[in-house]
Formats: structure tokens, sequence, C-alpha cells
């Protein structure tokens, strides 16, 4: 008798089991359901992870997420790209455009690159001539020892400004002189801390302290040829709410502008609702976190 209840209890004890791994199957699978996954560069990432937490308060049974490391595109619902970029080439059906995002030239705060260029204020020709190689004025930099003297880094990735500073110039990112520095382009910071001569550029994300809207202290803007009315809001001392008012109310051809907008790679209700929202909501954060907002 014992011998039967043992076995009975044990066929139980089984089948409460399998119950239980295929309930907890189940879960898991509905909450990756739940889950979709946004990749984006690190200058924009601070907006992004704040539209997660807004959206979250009005859709709690989805989340979103930041993607983690340099996963495939397969595994990535939402793409934050660049409006220079051939969205063709990733598999992506459409860009919603939420914001812009400027590039200046930067180098390291008291380094030499920064005292060999101080007094100096470049317009689009002389930026042309310090960052790219270009036959056309190839003799002029050759004659002009200060630019020869500095190296110059730039970024090597699609999720790096390189592409968007160089068009503005009418380059391409392949004739960029000097080194490039692969992986996001906070690393362009990092090598000019170590290259007393260094100088780059890098989105004002990157360049200013979100907090204390201030320029990063470890960094100084090389100074541009602009009006006399916007020079104040280029030197090391502006805010980053002066530089994006001045943006925004004037066209400055020594400042690359690039739109900034959401890819979308797996679409569906959720995410459709997610940019719908974005559009409406999402784009009132844009000064806060560096960006402009579309023209």
């Amino acid at each position: 008798m014992k011998r039967i209840v043992l076995v009975i209890a044990a066929v139980l004890s089984l089948g409460l089991n399998n119950i239980w791994a295929e309930g907890n199957a189940i879960n898991e699978t509905n909450a990756k359901n739940n889950i979709r996954t946004i990749k984006s560069p690190r200058f924009a990432r601070p907006l992004v992870e704040k539209w997660i937490e807004e959206y979250a308060k009005t859709e709690p049974g989805v989340t979103f997420q930041l993607a983690k490391g340099s996963g495939s595109l397969n595994s990535i619902d939402l793409l934050v790209t660049f409006g220079n970029q051939d969205n063709n080439t990733q598999n992506i059906s459409h860009v919603v455009y939420f914001g812009e995002t400027a590039v200046l030239p930067i180098t390291a705060r008291s380094s030499e690159a920064a005292r060999l260029l101080e007094g100096k204020h470049l317009n689009n020709k002389k930026l042309k001539q310090l960052f790219f190689l270009n036959d056309d004025f190839e003799e002029d930099v050759k004659k002009n020892k200060t630019f020869e003297s500095l190296t110059i880094y730039s970024g090597s990735n699609a999720t790096s400004v390189a592409s968007s500073f160089a068009h503005n110039f009418g380059e391409e990112s392949s004739n960029f002189r000097g080194k490039r520095i692969s992986g996001d382009d906070l690393f362009l910071n990092s090598a000019l801390a170590k290259d007393p001569l260094g100088v780059s550029f890098n989105a004002l994300p990157n360049i200013f302290d979100l907090e204390s809207r201030q320029l990063k202290s470890e960094l100084s803007l090389i100074g541009l040829d602009i009006k006399k009315d916007l020079a104040d809001n280029f030197n090391d001392n502006s805010t980053l709410d002066k530089l994006l008012t001045a943006l925004e109310s004037s066209k400055i051809a020594e400042v690359a502008i690039e739109k900034v907008g959401i890819s979308v790679n797996h679409a569906d209700d959720e995410v459709n609702k997610f940019l719908e929202w974005v559009l409406a909501n999402g784009t009132k954060y844009n000064h806060e976190f560096g960006l402009l907002n579309l023209k």
C-alpha cells in the first residue's frame, strides 16, 4: 500500500514540475515578446533613456530597452540613425526624424594644439584644410606649419558623426587626415587627452556636461569665423543652451548639422505606438539632452 502511495506521489510531483516548467517557459516567452530593443550612438542614449522612462508610465505592458554591446541588427527593433546614412543597405523600412545634432571642432583644453589655434577663427575653407586630404589645398596645408603639426582624430564606424562632419564640407569620411579611432565617439575625447597636438570634433552631447550645461572641463572649442553677434555663443565660457539657441536661429556654414531619426527594423503595433509617442511627446526633451529641434 505504501509503495502505491509513493508511486502516485511521484507521478503527481512529476506532473506538477512539468506544469511549473511549462508555465515558466510561457511566462519567459511572453516577457520576451513584450520587450523591444533600441540601438543608439552614445551621444543620443541619455535622450533615449528618458523616452523609455517616460513611455513606461503610459504603456507599462511593454518594455523598451537600450541594446547592450554591438549585437546583430537582426535582434534590434529600432535604430537611432543619421539623415545621411543609406538605410536601404541596412534592411530598414522607415525612418522617423525627431531632431538634429550639431558637430563642432574641438581640442584638449590648455593643450599645445589649443595654444597654436588660439585666436585663429577658422572659416569653411580653413577647416577643410585642417581636417581633410585634398589635392586642391594640400600645398596650402604644407605652407601652414600650424596645420601640418597637428594630428587629426576622426571616428570610423557607422555610429560616428564623422560622416556628418565630412559631408558638411563636401568631403567623404575617407578623406580625413590623421588617425581613425574605432568605437564610440567618446573615444575621440580620450584621444585628445593623450595627444597635446590632437584635434577632433564631436556632437554637442559629447562635448558639454548635460547637468551643468557647461563645456566639459577637459575640452576646448576651436575658434570659428562667425558673425560677431554670435561669437560669444561659441567660446569655452558659453553654455549648451546659448549654443542651441544660436544654432536654431542662424545657419552657420562652419557647423555641421545632421538630422537624427529612429529607423524601424522590426515594425509592429507596439513599435508604431512608441514612435507616435516620440513625435508627440519625446521631442520636448531635445534641448535638455543637447539636440536641436527639427527646422
